[in-house]
């Protein structure tokens, strides 16, 4: 494994070729999220970027369809995560558009029931994605960690991945320290540092983050996500690996790429 970064966890997107349901422009959000914008972003960080893993931003089959021939053929963005959204086979929606360049499927329910019952297919979704070899990622919001505890629990041949360690910008407490303990002790969860750095100087709290998470998945289940170009309202690229690389100190290199490398075949 090289100095470079793997980023877990980015975002692209075309306005002009497909809609997102939540986009404005008051979000200070570019309306075309490509890869040249990203490599550009990252063009000032020691670390190059050497490859990324980009989730789908919405939900539409036509995001799908370019997102899968976007991480076909562009020499960065390697591998893809689609969103779970009503549809047949175990894929949902993205069933119709699976193949070696998805890597897994998020399903995106902060807004959704506490204990996940509201998510149909579930089991399908992690029993399909274990068998074809693919990841389901989560990305909940504190109250929702025992639920995803229990999937992995329920599916132990799925790999199972926290986004923005089930947390975001939320402020530490122990409910959510319990919580993503008990993630973290099934043996097939991984997690993402991602979404967690949300303005300058915020040394401390990322220290904190890095310290817990650590501690709770080891050093081998955790991976380095920029949540570009979302991030980049707050940080830029170089700032925000220079602000990570502080929390995350000299614990293992493997959170920057060797991970995601294993996890995500990029």
């Amino acid at each position: 494994m090289s100095d470079g970064i793997v980023d877990a966890h980015v975002h692209v997107w075309d306005l002009d070729r497909f809609p997102l349901s939540w986009f404005r422009d008051d979000l200070a959000l570019p309306r075309a999220a490509t890869t040249e914008g990203l490599t550009d972003a990252a063009a000032a960080v020691a670390r190059p970027l050497e490859s990324a893993v980009a989730v789908q931003a919405a939900d539409t089959l036509a995001e799908m369809t370019w997102l899968r021939d976007l991480a076909q053929h562009d020499p960065v963005i390697r591998a893809a995560v689609l969103q779970f959204a009503p549809g047949t086979g175990w894929a949902g929606l993205a069933d119709a558009v699976l193949d070696e360049a998805i890597a897994g499927v998020r399903v995106a329910a902060p807004a959704g029931a506490a204990d996940l019952s509201d998510i149909a297919g579930l089991d399908a979704l992690c029993e399909g994605a274990a068998g074809t070899g693919r990841v389901v990622e989560f990305l909940v919001r504190p109250a929702q960690l025992d639920a995803v505890a229990r999937v992995a629990v329920q599916h132990p041949r799925t790999s199972v991945v926290l986004c923005h360690l089930g947390l975001g910008a939320d402020a530490l407490d122990v409910a959510w320290e319990e919580s993503l303990r008990l993630v973290a002790r099934q043996p097939n969860t991984f997690a993402k540092f991602s979404g967690v750095a949300t303005r300058p100087g915020d040394d401390e709290r990322l220290a904190s983050l890095a310290a817990t998470a650590a501690d709770a998945f080891g050093v081998s289940r955790l991976m380095f996500g920029s949540d570009w170009p979302m991030s980049a309202r707050y940080l830029s690229y170089a700032q925000l690996v220079h602000d990570v690389e502080r929390a995350w100190g000299s614990r293992s290199d493997a959170f920057w790429g060797g991970t995601s490398l294993a996890l995500y075949r990029v």
